[in-house]
């Protein structure tokens, strides 16, 4: 028997101290990375996009892929490219942590419009804003000191 999945993986993860160094005119080819960094790893990614201090990506994750290690991944081999390249002036890393939510296939199109429209979303709302409401809409219990 083959093994069936459809798992749709909403991920998000900043900057260390969330700093704003995530420069639009470089975004483009770390975007490009971070999707082959998830094909690679036979993951399918159906939108990825950001802002200054955070990626927001909506994939599918192979069922052989652990996310903690995917993430991690991700993270190390980025940041190798963006201190290799100088794509980002003071840049200092990825957050410790991540925000992983799982959606059903229903909700990926209302999801990927989300993650596309990144840009204008921030210019009304605060990356930890944002991440207060996914936590409470997928019932995650948090301590606002610990919140990325």
């Amino acid at each position: 028997m083959s093994t069936y999945t459809q798992i749709i993986y909403h991920i998000v993860f900043g900057t260390k101290k969330r700093k704003p160094v995530l420069t639009a005119s470089n975004r483009k080819r770390l975007f490009k990375y971070v999707w082959s960094v998830l094909k690679g790893n036979k993951c399918h990614l159906y939108r990825i996009n950001g802002v200054e201090d955070h990626l927001h990506m909506v994939s599918h994750i192979h069922p052989t892929i652990a996310l903690a290690d995917l993430i991690k991944d991700m993270k190390i081999s980025s940041n190798d490219l963006i201190k290799r390249e100088s794509l980002f002036p003071g840049f200092e890393g990825w957050q410790s942590g991540y925000g992983a939510f799982t959606h059903s296939v229903k909700d990926k199109d209302r999801l990927i419009e989300y993650v596309k429209n990144q840009e204008a979303h921030h210019r009304k709302v605060t990356f930890r804003e944002e991440f207060k409401a996914l936590l409470k809409e997928h019932d995650i219990e948090f301590k606002e000191e610990y919140l990325l």
